[in-house]
């Protein structure tokens, strides 16, 4: 079989670029490997992904001279892919409520860093400090009857429990740009993350597990910035029974000060840079791509 390469940007910004080199990246792979290209749009936050985006991310997409299988996948009409993992999920044990508020979990991470250090996940977030896992059921279950707004966390220890050391096969680069072709998953250094809340049915880790997996993803190149976000989605491989695509993580693009790119970022959207004049192999030079043979 092919391989099968996908780009899956969210439509809450215009793209820069950054997502122009992933996304040649992946396009240029697919084309040199005789592999098939996807186009999937996560637009699973309601309240900052927009129409026009989408439209802005197809239109620049084709600007760069990259084509992609039909139809495109959009995470918003497959909300009940993502329930159904989420449910079978919860009949093994593994999910559970929170109710902390946003405002909440940021008092509770300050009592706690009030008396020393508070461990933190690879993106420098803090772990949930709440107490939700142990709440007595009878008082979880009036919180759930009355529509309480909550979060549905994985119960990382008990999910780590069921599963043996994990790895994956990564043909890429970390975060340092060492290079590991079986880097060591370490998902407990997420704690227990969130899986879908109120407002949003699902979460990016979930989502895009599931996402890859029924699309038939078999090579996921995407950013360093990523790279350590796999181990929690090759435990929900595990746990869900989903096939592990290989992992190549590339290099981040970044401004003059090396800091990564932000979608609010004018002087790299590509946009801007096309009504300057800018032409496809401007771009491709400008992120350190080649036009392929």
């Amino acid at each position: 079989m092919p391989p099968v390469f996908r780009f899956a940007p969210s439509p809450n910004g215009y793209l820069h670029l950054g997502h122009a080199y992933s996304a040649l990246l992946n396009f240029d792979s697919a084309r040199h490997s005789g592999g098939r290209f996807l186009l999937r749009i996560e637009d699973i936050d309601p309240a900052r992904c927009r129409p026009e985006f989408e439209a802005a991310i197809l239109e620049d997409l084709a600007w760069l001279g990259i084509s992609w299988e039909m139809p495109v996948r959009r995470q918003s009409e497959h909300l009940v892919d993502y329930r159904a993992a989420l449910e079978k999920l919860s009949a093994m044990g593994l999910v559970y409520p929170a109710f902390e508020s946003r405002a909440e979990i940021a008092r509770l991470v300050a009592q706690r860093e009030a008396q020393g250090p508070w461990p933190r996940d690879p993106d420098g977030a803090p772990l949930y400090p709440g107490a939700a896992k142990s709440m007595a059921p009878d008082a979880r279950a009036r919180l759930l009857d009355s529509a309480t707004p909550c979060a549905l966390r994985l119960d990382m220890a008990a999910a780590r429990a069921r599963v043996p050391d994990l790895d994956w096969i990564e043909h890429g680069e970390g975060p340092e740009g060492a290079v590991v072709a079986r880097p060591q998953a370490h998902p407990e250094a997420w704690g227990d993350v969130i899986l879908a809340r109120k407002e949003t049915p699902t979460s990016y880790h979930l989502s895009v597990v599931i996402d890859d997996a029924l699309q038939g993803v078999t090579e996921v190149v995407r950013g360093a910035d990523l790279f350590w976000s796999t181990s929690v989605h090759r435990l929900l491989q595990h746990l869900l029974d989903l096939p592990q695509p290989v992992y190549r993580h590339h290099r981040l693009v970044t401004d003059g000060e090396a800091r990564k790119l932000s979608k609010s970022t004018a002087a790299t959207g590509l946009r801007e840079l096309r009504a300057q004049g800018a032409s496809l192999a401007d771009i491709r030079g400008l992120v350190g791509l080649v036009r392929p043979a």
